[in-house]
């Protein structure tokens, strides 16, 4: 099927959820029994705030990780667990998240250096005897298989998207580790062949532009090719920078910013944007769109001629946190201190949550704010401190602050996804050592690649 959507990922993701029913989601609508009170707690410094908030997150990726594989689950819930029997379900992009997680959580000494080496070792070699398809690992598989499990019907195959989010995470671990002792030098040597091994050229369909799928039965059926703003810029990126199977300038130029009609100097909300977002939202899209290319790809003087990635990624960050402060739609809670709207749980289905009339319904997504850190660290501290030490009760747990909330509709699910968790540590991380950046961004061939599609970024030799 073609889709034309708004907002890419939610629309995806949507098909599976509506397929299954998403029956958890629909499920927690209800009010609780009892509403918690607040547990008075330990005034922390910022930094400790943001060292507990970090390495409890860590913990989903870790802790919560599928044994046999050692990846990112898909989603667990506190209260049931694995709903739709997928325990051993996980997902490529939220594991390449976890990758840059257990980078951090090594960096930050909340793991020891062995552990993560050991936790990095189960991934790869997952990941070496996995499904691929033509180098693409899928949305999904069967941890402890390595057999796809289709996202929909078509969505069986390759996803370049996902897999993009892997190698970015995989291409910082490389760094990370390429200089150790041998067993950390053989390790990054692995990872190094499966980035060489994705088959970006083959994604391009025989076209000028990538495409989000490819599956062996239903071939090119999902009819995706990925144009227009969105966030799914590393792709291009690592397309372009691949030694093996590299793609060249024109499908970035003619495919992605469609013959520089991505281009669209406009305001909203009083913020710049010089962008034209996939679906042409009003005030911009779901948060997420900042946040999964940039998890690696450093946007501080990061320039093509089409946009300032900091300046675009800041004022959709403002602008995304004026809508929640002004609160046109009188939601409960909306303020300066708990604002952020993305891709997320809903109260009826997963949603694209976004500044704009039809699309804010009164969920707060904290990855929204928590992973804008390097855009907007005075506002981010203010959410993070007043969901910890104010709504504590209802919004911390075992891996950190739940995926979504609604005081509107008094719906507090206790629930996690892999795909918002993974950011919250390493764009905090971005923002206070460029941990992620600078590793991503010493890569040769990314710096190549970069030089390829005309960027421009103080990062480059």
């Amino acid at each position: 099927m073609k889709l034309s959507n708004n907002y890419s990922r939610f629309f995806v993701a949507l098909v599976f959820y509506s397929a299954i029913g998403f029956s958890s989601c629909a499920q927690v609508a209800a009010p609780p029994k009892q509403e918690k009170k607040p547990t008075a707690l330990k005034q922390l410094s910022d930094s400790a705030l943001l060292d507990l908030v970090q390495e409890q997150t860590i913990k989903y990726f870790t802790e919560g990780a599928e044994p046999v594989s050692g990846m990112a689950r898909e989603r667990f819930h506190v209260d049931n667990n694995y709903p739709e029997n997928d325990k051993h379900i996980i997902t490529s992009g939220g594991s390449g998240f976890g990758v840059m997680c257990l980078l951090v959580a090594m960096e930050r000494k909340f793991i020891t250096r062995e552990d993560g080496v050991n936790r990095l070792e189960k991934m790869v070699g997952f990941l070496e005897r996995a499904d691929r398809f033509h180098g693409a690992w899928p949305h999904w598989w069967n941890g402890e298989t390595g057999k796809v499990k289709p996202f929909s019907k078509k969505d069986n195959g390759g996803d370049l998207v996902e897999t993009s989010f892997m190698l970015q995470g995989l291409l910082c671990a490389r760094q990370y580790l390429k200089d150790g002792n041998d067993r950390e030098q053989n390790l990054a040597i692995r990872m190094d062949k499966l980035w060489k091994d994705v088959e970006f050229d083959w994604y391009r369909n025989g076209k000028n532009v990538l495409y989000w799928h490819w599956s062996p039965e239903y071939n090119w059926e999902m009819n995706f090719p990925v144009r227009g703003y969105n966030e799914c810029l590393i792709m291009y990126v690592l397309a372009a920078s691949s030694p093996t199977h590299g793609v060249p300038a024109e499908v970035y130029h003619e495919g992605w910013a469609e013959n520089g009609n991505i281009k669209f100097p406009h305001n909203a909300l009083g913020y710049p944007l010089q962008l034209r977002y996939q679906g042409n939202p009003p005030n911009g899209a779901p948060l997420f769109w900042s946040h999964y290319s940039y998890l690696g790809l450093n946007p501080k003087g990061l320039k093509d001629q089409y946009t300032d990635y900091w300046q675009e990624n800041t004022s959709q960050t403002m602008i995304n946190y004026k809508w929640c402060v002004d609160n046109v739609k009188e939601y409960k809670g909306y303020g300066k201190n708990s604002w952020g709207l993305t891709s997320s749980y809903s109260g009826k289905f997963y949603a694209g949550h976004a500044p704009n009339p039809n699309d804010d319904l009164g969920v707060i997504s904290p990855t929204a704010a928590l992973s804008s850190f390097p855009y907007s660290p005075e506002q981010s501290m203010a959410a993070m401190k007043h969901w910890y030490y104010d709504m504590n009760n209802q919004l911390w747990g075992p891996f950190g602050f739940y995926d979504a909330f609604s005081e509107t509709d008094n719906w507090f699910p206790v629930k996690y996804l892999a795909i918002d968790q993974g950011p919250i540590p390493v764009m905090i991380e971005n923002y206070r050592s460029g941990l992620l950046w600078n590793l991503f961004m010493s890569c040769p061939e990314v710096q190549t690649g970069l030089k390829k599609l005309g960027f421009e970024t103080p990062a480059l030799k």
